[in-house]
């Protein structure tokens, strides 16, 4: 019987990024630089004090000011009007966009796990050069930057998101970073039921990215809930991994019970497979007083 090698509670910190900067944080505020442009958002566990001046702080472009519940609250510009411009981590090139959310299109600290996709698939065509297509299925796929960096990789992706509009924005970073060529089916779809299908059609892949929001909903105005769907449509993904998978990556945010509930969720999912499963917590780092802010869970896994 295969045996599962699992590490929990680990802590990864991207720091091969040359665009972002988290400059500060404190006061349930981070400072972040994107490029050429500072902005102030809210983070709540950030409960210090700031290490940088308030004239460090006023120094930004623009600042979101929560409202009421997660979705509430606008921005309020400083220094310019900014509403869009562009970045890049290594070879993909993304927009970002002020609008209505604190969300601009990136999550930085996720940067760790577009390289351990790319490290995993370039791995499996240089130990199995015979062995193609690598499928990869990201569901939640928002901006598309886990998708390009499995895509850029070799990997035939599927991408799927509830929203037109992040998926008109993912093909758009395809077409900044070059990548026109990648095999990407893009599709607007409700996560669950497009895995469900998919079984029914007997599919398979060799990698799965997961990266679920606490509350969302369909194209249809189905209602997602994190902490009650998310195990069923674990299970139901097991169903999707082919005779020789290769990975599962799950990010979330928001789960009050840490890394160790998705932890404990992969290992039922992925028994009998063996492989390794590490599980830990996505942060960043200041370049001011260099403390770790703690800003999502991960569980990943992989055959080898």
């Amino acid at each position: 019987m295969n045996t599962l090698t699992t590490s929990m509670l680990q802590i990864e910190i991207p720091r091969e990024w040359k665009d972002y900067e988290l400059l500060d944080s404190g006061n349930e505020n981070k400072l972040e630089r994107f490029g050429t442009k500072r902005i102030v958002r809210p983070e709540h566990s950030a409960v210090w004090k700031p290490a940088l001046s308030m004239n460090d702080w006023a120094s930004a472009h623009a600042e979101f000011r929560p409202g009421g519940g997660e979705v509430g609250g606008g921005w309020k510009f400083h220094r310019s009007n900014l509403k869009t411009w562009r970045i890049a981590y290594k070879m993909i090139n993304f927009k970002l966009v002020i609008e209505n959310s604190r969300q601009i299109g990136v999550f930085p600290e996720q940067a760790v796990n577009w390289d351990w996709i790319e490290e995993k698939i370039r791995l499996r065509f240089e130990n199995q050069p015979l062995v193609t297509p690598i499928r990869v299925l990201n569901l939640f796929g928002y901006t598309g930057i886990a998708t390009l960096a499995a895509a850029s990789a070799g990997a035939d992706v599927t991408h799927v998101d509830a929203s037109r509009k992040a998926v008109r924005w993912a093909r758009e970073n395809q077409s900044l970073s070059g990548l026109e060529a990648c095999k990407i089916r893009w599709l607007v779809d409700d996560a669950f039921k497009y895995v469900q299908r998919e079984i029914r059609r007997r599919s398979s892949y060799e990698g799965i990215i997961l990266d679920p929001p606490i509350f969302g909903r369909g194209p249809k105005g189905d209602v997602w809930q994190l902490l009650e769907t998310l195990p069923d449509l674990l299970r139901s993904c097991r169903g999707l991994l082919s005779d020789e998978p290769l990975f599962l990556l799950l990010t979330t945010y928001g789960i009050a019970s840490s890394s160790l509930s998705t932890h404990n969720l992969i290992e039922e999912m992925v028994a009998g497979f063996g492989g390794c499963l590490e599980s830990g917590q996505l942060g960043l780092e200041e370049t001011s007083a260099k403390r770790i802010l703690s800003l999502a869970q991960f569980s990943r896994w992989s055959a080898t």
